[in-house]
């Protein structure tokens, strides 16, 4: 790249490109639809943040008109499915090296086109020295924003937004970084910010924090003292010496003092005694790497104990630690941890955060967008467009940090609805979604990213045959293959990329790079000609079920339920089937179900219950289009309306494989209560309500929920929740306790997880729970 100075001999465009490996256009995405900017400039690192408007498609339903000409198209399929463009809100956040500053600059310069700002908020010592940089090249005024409140802003955005922001480090785990599920309520907390000295503030709300101690021992005292020691100018190249270093050389320990009379003093002989002790002892020369690991000790130990102090006087348990100091060394990390949980006896945790770097951009990013009110949104990582957390050991995967040069990404997307806990978790602090956790799991890990790198031809035919009249579908869907690709190997080598790893993830991760590239909605085309081949089953299906005696019904209700459950585009062995068979229907669905006693059987007490006084009100988590929702979650819909019951049935807010979306839902709803005087009458009375989840998922995260099926669920005194699927509840909440009664109902139609789980392919699971009183 050139240098300062020097950027004039060619075009910026070409001295971005030549100094890193992606295209800028890679990095700095959607410039051209720029709408605020922030900056926070350290010693050594840069992080720009901005808001865009990002235009992409999506695939829209309309109910035909039933009237004239619509009418005989109507008997193929229930609704006609467009693809739009929509407009939503995203967050950019770029980390880059203060080297690369003038060409980035020019870079951006060159690409802006639709602005609205003239002001750049900037935080962080740097805002200061390269201010008139700033306002030279991009043509805005610098506002510079204080450097606390920024952190303190970024730190609450974080923490309420990804949920698996916060991480322990565990030196002996594999891998060694142990992800939190965050709290419901974030405050208070204890925020360790070591830059050059060390603040330590304590944060009580969004708005309310208060400085309470700090100490002048901070990054800046490990790279002063050791670069006296080691001759060694750069910080990095000492966390490196740092790395290689056995701080034993250099330290008196307690055993070097006690002997082994240690053991009678209840001490550990590898207690640093003293830092450096054995330099004052000794006529021999130490390694600068043996130096630098005891400066390295010496400094987070006292970082540690003070912390620990501090947290235990003002009465916190979570202590969040950031600043250029920690740069997700694991030496640091591990010092820092072993420090806190010595001197608080376990009773304080160490936290780490994977965004740490990011925080005082996002804040000062906060604090210029505040008549936006970003914080009445809620954000979501979009897993497409973000590097993820790199490992703390870059020799295990050096090409990872090759392949995008010094250049880290974060990008954030605007849900179009405020999320929240289900009110009827029994305990949402200790709440986790997902059942298995693939970071820890490495024969799980194994199957699962093999299976997903096997499903991609597959996805990729469908998202070419979902768009038969776009030119380029067959490109954009190289690309998303590239893409995922790229993201499924990344997390081989880093499983802990994007935080815990886990089926749901690498869901997400499809649909997020399905989105990317202008997939919106691969299976629009399926899901539209089944659910118009199940509605025409309805009425028979439903008249066979009113046939039958209160106690046969019910079973087959159940095995409607499951039956419905069967077809499943996202599992294999069921694609391979509907593929091969067209024919293959609801009634051949229930022959594949094993026979009772299920897998997990709760049938019987579920039974019980329902010879018992009706549900005031059933919560009803949808799964898959078609035969799914309209042969087996209606007719149990009807069951329970005509018992008493009021029923919520919750679909997901956008497109994920072959489940049923909320507006889909709306369409098949009105077909069924122009059939069924039940459903429509509790329609017309509101007795059933359809809601969205806020989620596009095929999995469910019940901590982040749409706002407004969450006051529902409270306004109606729900007292039942039913949840179908395999994504909904075997992947996640499979061990999901609730205050109200709950049914968890699914097929395993995956060979390996129903051995796992001690059954074979569609073994059942019939998991009725009743809270304890």
């Amino acid at each position: 790249m050139a240098e300062r100075g020097t950027s004039g001999s060619g075009s910026s465009g070409d001295s971005l490109d030549k100094s890193i490996t992606l295209p800028p256009d890679e990095i700095f995405r959607n410039l051209e639809n720029a709408k605020h900017f922030a900056i926070d400039i350290g010693g050594s690192l840069t992080k720009l943040a901005y808001y865009s408007t990002v235009q992409h498609k999506v695939a829209r339903v309309r109910s035909f008109d039933l009237s004239g000409q619509d009418s005989e198209q109507d008997q193929e399929s229930p609704y006609e499915v467009s693809v739009q463009e929509e407009v939503t809100a995203r967050l950019h956040f770029v980390k880059f090296e203060n080297a690369y500053m003038e060409a980035c600059l020019d870079f951006i310069k060159d690409h802006l086109v639709h602005t609205e700002t003239q002001v750049i908020q900037a935080t962080g010592g740097g805002a200061y020295k390269f201010k008139d940089l700033i306002e030279e090249k991009l043509r805005l005024r610098v506002d510079k924003e204080d450097v606390m409140t920024c952190l303190i802003k970024g730190c609450n955005f974080v923490l309420k937004n990804i949920p698996h922001e916060a991480f322990m480090y565990q030196k002996d785990s594999d891998p060694e970084f142990r992800f939190q599920t965050n709290h419901p309520n974030i405050f208070p907390y204890l925020l360790v910010n070591i830059g050059s000295g060390v603040s330590i503030v304590k944060v009580e709300t969004e708005d309310r924090f208060e400085w309470i101690g700090g100490s002048s021992i901070g990054g800046g005292t490990f790279w002063g003292l050791g670069a006296l020691l080691t001759k060694t100018k750069k910080f990095d190249e000492l966390l490196q010496l740092a790395s290689r270093g056995q701080h034993a050389n250099v330290d008196m320990l307690v055993q070097d003092i006690y002997g082994g009379a240690h053991q009678t003093l209840g001490l550990s002989g590898n207690l640093i005694a003293s830092s450096f002790g054995k330099s004052a002892t000794t006529d021999q020369e130490f390694s600068p790497e043996d130096m630098a690991k005891s400066l390295l000790h010496m400094i987070s130990n006292d970082i540690g104990q003070l912390a620990c102090l501090y947290a235990k006087l003002h009465g916190l348990d979570r202590v969040y630690f950031g600043g250029f100091f920690i740069r997700g060394h694991p030496v640091t990390m591990r010092t820092i941890t072993y420090s806190i949980n010595f001197f608080s006896k376990g009773e304080v945790q160490a936290l780490f955060l994977r965004h740490e770097g990011y925080l005082g951009a996002i804040g000062a990013f906060l604090k210029g967008a505040e008549q936006d009110n970003p914080n009445q949104y809620s954000w979501g990582e979009n897993y497409a467009g973000s590097s993820g957390l790199m490992s703390s050991s870059p020799e295990l995967y050096p090409t990872q940090r090759a392949k995008s040069g010094t250049f880290d990404l974060l990008e954030m997307d605007r849900l179009e609805r405020p999320l929240v806990n289900l009110p009827l978790l029994l305990d949402p602090s200790s709440y986790v979604p997902d059942t298995v956790d693939l970071t820890d799991d490495a024969l799980a890990r194994e199957y699962w990213l093999t299976c997903f790198e096997e499903a991609l031809d597959g996805v990729v035919r469908r998202a070419v045959a979902s768009q038969p009249g776009s030119a380029d579908a067959a490109e954009r869907a190289e690309k998303f293959r590239h893409k995922y690709w790229d993201k499924l190997q990344t997390l081989r080598h880093q499983p802990f990329a994007y935080g815990t790893l886990t089926v749901r993830s690498l869901l997400d991760t499809r649909e997020h790079c399905l989105n990317e590239f202008n997939f919106p909605d691969p299976y629009s085309k399926v899901k539209q000609k089944e659910n118009g081949v199940a509605l025409r089953c309805f009425q028979s299906v439903v008249r066979a079920l009113d046939a039958l005696g209160w106690e046969e019904r019910q079973l087959a209700l159940a095995k409607g339920l499951l039956a419905g459950n069967v077809f499943d585009w996202g599992a294999k062995a069921v694609s391979d089937v509907l593929d091969s068979d067209p024919q293959f229907g609801f009634e051949e669905a229930k022959r594949k179900l094993e026979e009772r006693p299920w897998l997990v059987d709760s049938y019987g007490k579920w039974l019980q219950r329902l010879k018992g006084p009706p549900h005031k009100c059933a919560l009803i988590f949808a799964d898959n289009s078609g035969v799914d929702v309209i042969l087996g979650v209606f007719p149990f819909v009807r069951e329970l309306l005509s018992r008493g019951t009021e029923v919520i049935l919750a679909c997901n807010s956008g497109p994920a494989l072959n489940d049923v979306t909320y507006s889909e839902s709306l369409i098949v709803a009105e077909r069924i209560a122009a059939m069924d005087p039940v459903v429509h009458s509790a329609l017309r009375e509101e007795r059933l309500v359809l809601m969205q989840t806020g989620s596009s998922s095929p999995c469910l995260d019940l901590s982040r929920l749409d706002k407004g099926l969450a006051v529902l669920v409270r306004e109606r005194g729900t007292d039942l929740v039913v949840i179908e699927g395999m994504g909904r509840a075997i992947h996640t909440n499979y061990h999901a306790a609730l205050r109200c009664e709950c049914l968890k109902l699914a097929v395993i139609k995956n060979s390996w997880l129903a051995e796992r789980l001690g059954g074979r392919l569609f073994s059942v699971i019939f998991k009725y729970e009743v809270p304890a009183e």
